[in-house]
């Protein structure tokens, strides 16, 4: 007998440590989860009352933890939540409750912390998701693992701004229900009423995005008719499975546009080898129409007037890694007038352009997300610039130009301005700006016996232009006079990342900040007797500063 109570009694005890769980009261505004870096992860499942359970995978700390994150979590204010947890009851039991996200007197003052880039407070982000203007606000979605600093457990996070430089971190907007996690997607609002979801005339904003689980991708949508502050999933959902259709797990992404000439929806969606086309009238039944292969995750269609001619327009198709596609659009098919050309290179990856921008403004305005890590930071990923696109005629066609929004320029103070100098005296002149912490730099260089020039930043290649390759930054690169020997540049420089727009942004190349700590140089123009005709600095503002505790 007593040999079997203790087995019975080790049995216990290892199923506890298998799984724990509490239930609390929500009465306050955040919930604080300790992460220790190397915690195995194990699985924690959220059961709030009368609303829709999720579960993540986490680095519960059980003992000293290297950072915290936090859920916002007040939305249950007044209700309970259960939390099971497979794992030590004693890290789970190291979860409270605050008025405040613990840590949160450190915010946007990490040492690595970007300081004119959006980042999150905490936890890791990715793809801009759902990118849209409405009512004074733009609205940046994104792709946010609020648990850790690595890639897992998608939601969508949440910021809003009036002025696409200052952002205002909100509660997270999707989390992971019984379909999967919360891949990326768009956003529209309903103007309508084509969904059935407006309340008065007040139209609903909806987001569609895609639910990844192990082996299934599906296409899903949910609605809000309070600004994007609360979501309610379509309680039909999958909007489109299609992975018996192309055999394959990889669809996703769906981009929703409207087609005014033949009044439907239209969704953009990455299929197995590209992206295909999908109608609708009621934003809820999808059908098949096209497809065109060549392109890998998070897809965009718009139109734009040639050099500002509204009676000159094409259409443009892209997908993440920064080839896109110039021709016409039906509203069923996409055809492209040639291939695929480039205009970014580099750490920029599944940039989104926003929806509902008004007519009086009428700009097509980009976001992408910078594969850039942050360091030892509690955080990690960027958002790079918010630009705008454009088409302008050049000597091969008309070609995208992508260039910072003229939003951005409330950040910068011009400090110095110099014309027609020499390399060395370009370099004597930026040593007092060597160990700022961020800068904008506008440059113009000319060639004239140098073959390859360029510009570092403490040994580190900013501008690497070689002239019998026509390689710009290890990208093919033609001038638009190919006798010239000139090349302008706009830079910037961030804590952790560098913009380089070349020749008025018919090219752009986003780097990564990776000084080489045996280099004392800082700024150095190199190359055989080069030419600086312009150099301009700018100091550069923090968007952080007013909203530092």
């Amino acid at each position: 007998m007593k040999k079997i109570l203790f087995v019975i009694l080790l049995l216990s005890t290892y199923l506890n440590l298998l799984s724990a769980e509490i239930t609390m009261l929500i009465n306050k505004d955040y919930l604080n989860f300790p992460i220790s870096n190397t915690q195995e992860r194990e699985k924690m499942d959220f059961f709030p009352a009368e609303d829709q359970p999720w579960s993540v995978v986490i680095r519960l700390a059980k003992e000293k933890a290297d950072y915290w994150v936090f859920y916002n979590v007040s939305h249950l204010k007044g209700k309970k939540i259960t939390i099971k947890y497979d794992g030590d009851d004693s890290a789970l039991k190291q979860i409270y409750q605050s008025d405040e996200p613990k840590e949160s007197e450190s915010f946007y003052k990490e040492s690595n912390r970007p300081q004119f880039h959006f980042t999150t407070k905490r936890g890791w982000i990715n793809d801009p998701n759902g990118l849209i203007y409405y009512d004074g606000e733009y609205h940046l979605f994104y792709q946010h693992n609020p648990m850790e600093r690595e890639w897992e457990n998608m939601h969508w996070g949440h910021a809003v701004s009036k002025d696409l430089i200052h952002w205002d971190e909100l509660p997270t907007a999707l989390f992971p229900d019984s379909l999967g996690t919360m891949f990326s997607g768009s956003a529209i609002i309903d103007y309508n009423n084509s969904a059935g979801y407006n309340k008065g005339k007040k139209p609903a904003m909806l987001a569609f995005y895609t639910a990844a689980s192990s082996d299934r991708q599906v296409q899903c949508m949910a609605y809000s008719l309070d600004k994007g502050r609360t979501w309610t999933k379509y309680d039909k959902n999958p909007l489109i499975d299609s992975k018996e259709k192309w055999i394959s797990q990889d669809t996703r992404d769906p981009k929703v546009i409207w087609y005014e000439p033949s009044k439907h929806w239209v969704m953009v969606l990455n299929e197995r080898d590209g992206h295909s086309i999908y109608t609708s009238n009621n934003l809820k039944d999808w059908q098949y129409q096209s497809h065109v292969s060549g392109f890998w995750e998070c897809p965009e269609l718009f139109e734009l007037a040639v050099d500002g001619d509204q009676n000159n327009k094409k259409w443009v198709m892209y997908g993440a890694t920064g080839t896109y596609m110039i021709g016409s659009f039906d509203g069923k098919k996409f055809s492209p007038e040639a291939g695929k050309y480039f205009y970014n290179s580099g750490h920029l990856y599944a940039a989104q352009t926003f929806s509902n921008i008004p007519q009086n403004d009428g700009r097509r305005i980009q976001i992408g997300w910078g594969r850039i890590p942050q360091g030892d930071m509690p955080f990690n990923g960027m958002m790079m610039l918010p630009t705008e696109l454009t088409l302008r005629t050049t000597k091969d066609g008309p070609r995208l130009f992508s260039q910072p929004v003229e939003e951005t320029n409330i950040l910068f103070e011009k400090k110095d301005s110099w014309e027609n100098l020499s390399s060395s005296k370009a370099n004597e002149l930026l040593q007092k700006y060597k160990d700022k912490d961020r800068l904008r730099i506008r440059t113009k260089i000319k060639l004239s016996h140098a073959t390859d020039a360029g510009f570092n930043l403490f040994g580190q290649r900013m501008i690497s232009y070689d002239m019998n390759g026509n390689m710009l930054n290890n990208m093919f690169y033609s001038p638009q006079n190919p006798t010239s020997m000139e090349l302008s540049a706009d830079l910037f420089i961030d804590r952790t990342s560098i913009e380089v727009f070349f020749d008025e942004g018919i090219y752009t190349s986003y780097l990564g900040r990776n000084p080489d700590k045996n280099n004392s140089e800082g700024f150095h123009f190199w190359g055989n007797n080069i030419e600086v005709l312009k150099l301009e600095v700018y100091e550069v503002k923090s968007i952080w500063i007013d909203k530092i505790p």
